[in-house]
Protein backbone atom coordinates (compact mmCIF):
# COMPACT_ATOMS: atom_id res chain seq x y z
CA UNK A 1 0.00 0.00 0.00
CA UNK A 2 2.45 2.49 0.72
CA UNK A 3 4.50 1.73 -2.31
CA UNK A 4 1.48 2.41 -4.24
CA UNK A 5 0.88 5.39 -2.64
CA UNK A 6 4.42 6.41 -3.49
CA UNK A 7 4.02 5.83 -7.27
CA UNK A 8 0.38 7.40 -7.20
CA UNK A 9 2.12 10.70 -5.26
CA UNK A 10 5.10 10.43 -8.40
CA UNK A 11 1.94 10.71 -10.99
CA UNK A 12 0.81 13.90 -9.47
CA UNK A 13 4.14 15.50 -8.68
CA UNK A 14 5.14 14.97 -12.24
CA UNK A 15 2.03 16.22 -13.88
CA UNK A 16 1.88 19.20 -11.41
CA UNK A 17 5.50 19.92 -12.71
CA UNK A 18 4.20 19.97 -16.23
CA UNK A 19 1.25 21.77 -15.44
CA UNK A 20 3.17 24.82 -13.54
CA UNK A 21 5.59 25.12 -16.34
CA UNK A 22 2.67 27.05 -17.79
CA UNK A 23 1.90 29.27 -15.04
CA UNK A 24 0.44 31.64 -17.00
CA UNK A 25 -1.98 29.64 -18.58
CA UNK A 26 -2.63 27.57 -15.25
CA UNK A 27 -3.91 30.83 -13.27
CA UNK A 28 -5.51 31.91 -16.86
CA UNK A 29 -7.75 28.28 -16.91
CA UNK A 30 -8.04 28.41 -12.96
CA UNK A 31 -10.24 32.09 -13.23
CA UNK A 32 -11.53 30.69 -16.29
CA UNK A 33 -13.02 27.83 -14.03
CA UNK A 34 -14.11 30.29 -11.42
CA UNK A 35 -16.16 32.14 -13.93
CA UNK A 36 -17.63 29.38 -15.55
CA UNK A 37 -18.88 28.25 -11.74
CA UNK A 38 -19.93 31.82 -10.99
CA UNK A 39 -22.11 31.70 -14.18
CA UNK A 40 -24.24 28.40 -13.14
CA UNK A 41 -24.95 30.00 -9.71
CA UNK A 42 -26.39 33.29 -11.63
CA UNK A 43 -29.22 31.10 -12.70
CA UNK A 44 -30.37 29.83 -9.32
CA UNK A 45 -29.83 33.69 -8.49
CA UNK A 46 -32.01 35.26 -11.07
CA UNK A 47 -34.82 32.29 -10.91
CA UNK A 48 -35.65 33.21 -7.39
CA UNK A 49 -35.27 37.01 -7.13
CA UNK A 50 -37.98 37.74 -8.17
CA UNK A 51 -41.21 39.01 -6.25
CA UNK A 52 -43.20 36.05 -7.18
CA UNK A 53 -40.21 33.34 -6.52
CA UNK A 54 -38.95 33.44 -3.40
CA UNK A 55 -38.78 29.38 -2.89
CA UNK A 56 -38.76 26.23 -4.96
CA UNK A 57 -41.21 23.96 -3.25
CA UNK A 58 -41.06 24.76 0.25
CA UNK A 59 -36.96 25.71 -0.19
CA UNK A 60 -35.53 28.85 0.09
CA UNK A 61 -33.42 30.59 -1.85
CA UNK A 62 -30.76 30.44 0.67
CA UNK A 63 -30.89 26.54 1.07
CA UNK A 64 -30.85 26.33 -2.66
CA UNK A 65 -27.90 27.68 -3.11
CA UNK A 66 -26.30 26.43 0.04
CA UNK A 67 -27.34 22.98 -2.05
CA UNK A 68 -25.62 24.05 -4.94
CA UNK A 69 -22.23 25.19 -3.17
CA UNK A 70 -22.42 21.69 -1.30
CA UNK A 71 -22.29 20.00 -4.86
CA UNK A 72 -19.95 22.21 -6.47
CA UNK A 73 -17.27 21.32 -3.98
CA UNK A 74 -17.73 17.52 -4.62
CA UNK A 75 -17.80 17.79 -8.50
CA UNK A 76 -14.40 19.77 -8.63
CA UNK A 77 -13.32 16.83 -6.20
CA UNK A 78 -14.25 14.55 -9.02
CA UNK A 79 -13.41 16.42 -11.50
CA UNK A 80 -9.95 16.84 -10.31
CA UNK A 81 -9.15 13.12 -10.55
CA UNK A 82 -12.28 11.95 -13.25
CA UNK A 83 -10.69 13.52 -16.34
CA UNK A 84 -9.32 10.46 -18.25
CA UNK A 85 -12.56 8.83 -17.91
CA UNK A 86 -14.54 11.03 -19.89
CA UNK A 87 -12.96 9.83 -23.29
CA UNK A 88 -12.08 6.14 -21.98
CA UNK A 89 -13.26 4.69 -24.61
CA UNK A 90 -11.83 6.59 -27.64
CA UNK A 91 -8.38 6.95 -25.61
CA UNK A 92 -7.60 3.66 -23.92
CA UNK A 93 -9.95 1.24 -25.91
CA UNK A 94 -10.06 2.59 -29.53
CA UNK A 95 -6.42 4.03 -29.30
CA UNK A 96 -5.00 1.06 -27.64
CA UNK A 97 -3.77 3.09 -24.99
CA UNK A 98 -4.91 0.08 -22.29
CA UNK A 99 -2.27 -2.10 -23.41
CA UNK A 100 0.12 0.14 -22.45
CA UNK A 101 -1.87 0.16 -18.50
CA UNK A 102 -2.16 -3.63 -18.48
CA UNK A 103 1.78 -3.67 -18.88
CA UNK A 104 2.67 -1.97 -15.70
CA UNK A 105 2.37 -3.88 -12.20
CA UNK A 106 -0.07 -1.48 -10.81
CA UNK A 107 -3.77 -1.36 -10.38
CA UNK A 108 -5.12 -0.38 -13.71
CA UNK A 109 -7.95 1.65 -12.17
CA UNK A 110 -5.81 3.45 -10.25
CA UNK A 111 -2.95 4.17 -13.34
CA UNK A 112 -6.48 5.57 -14.97
CA UNK A 113 -7.59 8.06 -12.44
CA UNK A 114 -4.20 8.99 -11.76
CA UNK A 115 -2.21 9.66 -14.98
CA UNK A 116 -4.11 12.88 -15.34
CA UNK A 117 -5.57 15.40 -13.02
CA UNK A 118 -7.43 18.57 -13.78
CA UNK A 119 -6.29 21.28 -11.18
CA UNK A 120 -8.37 23.61 -12.36
CA UNK A 121 -11.36 22.36 -10.72
CA UNK A 122 -9.42 24.18 -8.18
CA UNK A 123 -11.55 27.74 -8.90
CA UNK A 124 -15.26 25.47 -8.72
CA UNK A 125 -14.33 23.96 -5.26
CA UNK A 126 -13.54 27.71 -3.92
CA UNK A 127 -16.40 29.39 -5.69
CA UNK A 128 -18.51 26.55 -4.02
CA UNK A 129 -17.27 27.14 -0.49
CA UNK A 130 -17.78 30.98 -0.68
CA UNK A 131 -21.89 29.92 -1.82
CA UNK A 132 -21.95 28.16 1.26
CA UNK A 133 -20.61 30.42 3.58
CA UNK A 134 -22.84 33.31 2.04
CA UNK A 135 -25.82 31.39 2.52
CA UNK A 136 -25.07 29.53 5.89
CA UNK A 137 -24.71 33.40 7.10
CA UNK A 138 -28.33 34.43 5.78
CA UNK A 139 -29.51 30.99 7.32
CA UNK A 140 -28.19 31.90 10.57
CA UNK A 141 -26.03 28.06 10.28
CA UNK A 142 -23.21 28.02 13.06
CA UNK A 143 -20.70 25.68 11.83
CA UNK A 144 -18.51 24.25 14.60
CA UNK A 145 -15.78 21.31 14.09
CA UNK A 146 -18.23 18.93 14.17
CA UNK A 147 -20.11 19.73 11.04
CA UNK A 148 -16.98 20.63 9.08
CA UNK A 149 -15.75 17.24 9.74
CA UNK A 150 -18.75 16.05 8.14
CA UNK A 151 -18.67 18.68 5.33
CA UNK A 152 -15.14 16.55 4.96
CA UNK A 153 -16.30 12.94 4.99
CA UNK A 154 -19.77 13.98 2.83
CA UNK A 155 -18.16 16.18 -0.10
CA UNK A 156 -15.00 12.98 -0.20
CA UNK A 157 -17.93 10.39 0.08
CA UNK A 158 -20.13 12.70 -2.90
CA UNK A 159 -16.83 12.61 -4.94
CA UNK A 160 -15.97 9.20 -4.60
CA UNK A 161 -19.93 8.30 -5.74
CA UNK A 162 -19.57 10.74 -8.84
CA UNK A 163 -16.16 8.70 -9.28
CA UNK A 164 -17.77 5.47 -9.24
CA UNK A 165 -20.95 6.07 -11.32
CA UNK A 166 -18.49 6.93 -14.65
CA UNK A 167 -16.64 3.69 -13.56
CA UNK A 168 -19.15 1.59 -14.11
CA UNK A 169 -19.94 3.85 -17.27
CA UNK A 170 -16.48 3.81 -18.60
CA UNK A 171 -16.32 -0.68 -17.75
CA UNK A 172 -19.13 -0.73 -20.89
CA UNK A 173 -16.20 0.79 -23.34
CA UNK A 174 -14.82 -3.16 -22.80
CA UNK A 175 -17.81 -4.62 -24.29
CA UNK A 176 -18.60 -1.97 -26.97
CA UNK A 177 -15.96 0.09 -28.55
CA UNK A 178 -17.66 3.60 -28.55
CA UNK A 179 -15.49 6.68 -28.99
CA UNK A 180 -18.36 9.23 -27.24
CA UNK A 181 -19.71 6.39 -24.43
CA UNK A 182 -22.56 6.46 -23.06
CA UNK A 183 -21.35 8.81 -20.32
CA UNK A 184 -22.16 12.44 -21.47
CA UNK A 185 -26.21 12.02 -20.57
CA UNK A 186 -25.40 10.93 -16.73
CA UNK A 187 -22.88 13.78 -16.69
CA UNK A 188 -25.88 16.20 -17.33
CA UNK A 189 -27.66 14.17 -14.55
CA UNK A 190 -25.48 15.65 -12.03
CA UNK A 191 -27.59 18.58 -12.24
CA UNK A 192 -29.92 17.35 -10.94
CA UNK A 193 -28.30 16.11 -7.57
CA UNK A 194 -27.63 20.62 -7.25
CA UNK A 195 -31.26 20.84 -6.60
CA UNK A 196 -33.76 19.21 -3.92
CA UNK A 197 -34.66 16.47 -4.59
CA UNK A 198 -38.41 17.09 -3.42
CA UNK A 199 -38.87 19.42 -6.34
CA UNK A 200 -38.75 16.59 -8.69
CA UNK A 201 -41.75 13.80 -9.26
CA UNK A 202 -41.02 10.43 -7.40
CA UNK A 203 -39.90 8.29 -10.31
CA UNK A 204 -37.18 10.85 -10.58
CA UNK A 205 -36.19 10.90 -6.56
CA UNK A 206 -36.00 6.92 -6.41
CA UNK A 207 -33.56 6.85 -9.22
CA UNK A 208 -31.04 9.63 -8.32
CA UNK A 209 -31.90 7.86 -4.93
CA UNK A 210 -31.02 4.44 -5.42
CA UNK A 211 -30.31 3.87 -9.32
CA UNK A 212 -27.91 6.64 -9.46
CA UNK A 213 -27.24 8.61 -6.47
CA UNK A 214 -26.30 11.76 -7.26
CA UNK A 215 -28.67 12.69 -4.43
CA UNK A 216 -26.22 11.98 -2.15
CA UNK A 217 -23.41 13.82 -3.53
CA UNK A 218 -24.96 16.91 -2.46
CA UNK A 219 -28.70 17.03 -1.25
CA UNK A 220 -29.57 15.11 1.41
CA UNK A 221 -25.65 15.41 3.40
CA UNK A 222 -26.33 18.89 3.09
CA UNK A 223 -29.72 18.68 5.06
CA UNK A 224 -27.14 18.21 8.35
CA UNK A 225 -27.29 21.64 8.46
CA UNK A 226 -31.10 22.22 7.73
CA UNK A 227 -33.56 22.93 10.66
CA UNK A 228 -35.39 19.91 8.51
CA UNK A 229 -37.45 16.56 9.74
CA UNK A 230 -37.13 13.11 7.45
CA UNK A 231 -33.76 13.39 6.24
CA UNK A 232 -31.99 11.79 8.97
CA UNK A 233 -31.45 8.59 8.19
CA UNK A 234 -30.33 9.49 4.34
CA UNK A 235 -28.46 11.98 5.28
CA UNK A 236 -26.00 10.01 6.95
CA UNK A 237 -25.85 7.04 5.15
CA UNK A 238 -23.85 8.65 2.26
CA UNK A 239 -20.82 7.17 3.49
CA UNK A 240 -22.07 3.54 3.04
CA UNK A 241 -23.52 4.69 -0.06
CA UNK A 242 -19.98 6.00 -1.14
CA UNK A 243 -18.46 2.56 -0.28
CA UNK A 244 -21.36 0.54 -2.00
CA UNK A 245 -20.73 2.62 -4.78
CA UNK A 246 -16.98 1.40 -4.97
CA UNK A 247 -17.68 -1.99 -4.51
CA UNK A 248 -20.18 -2.49 -7.43
CA UNK A 249 -17.95 0.13 -9.69
CA UNK A 250 -14.78 -2.46 -9.05
CA UNK A 251 -17.20 -5.19 -9.80
CA UNK A 252 -18.05 -3.75 -13.19
CA UNK A 253 -14.35 -2.66 -13.75
CA UNK A 254 -13.04 -6.04 -13.16
CA UNK A 255 -15.54 -8.20 -15.23
CA UNK A 256 -14.89 -5.00 -18.25
CA UNK A 257 -10.87 -5.94 -17.99
CA UNK A 258 -11.73 -9.09 -17.77
CA UNK A 259 -13.16 -8.77 -21.38
CA UNK A 260 -10.80 -6.39 -22.65
CA UNK A 261 -9.12 -8.07 -26.34
CA UNK A 262 -6.53 -4.89 -26.84
CA UNK A 263 -6.58 -4.08 -30.98
CA UNK A 264 -5.27 -4.83 -34.06
CA UNK A 265 -6.14 -8.41 -35.75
Amino acid sequence: MIYNLQIFGAYFAQFLKTRMSYRTDFFVSLVANILVGATGLLFVVFLMDGKNITELNGWSRAEVLFIYGYAMISMAIFSSVAINLYGFGNRYIIQGQFDRVLLRPLNSLAQVLFESFNLDSIGSLLVGLATMLYAARILGISIGMLDVGWLFVSSISGAVILISVFVVLSSVSFHFEDRIGIAPPFYNLISFGRYPITIFNRVIQFILSWVIPFAFVAFYPATHFFNRTGFELLCYLTPLVALVSVVVAWVFWQFGVSKYESTGN
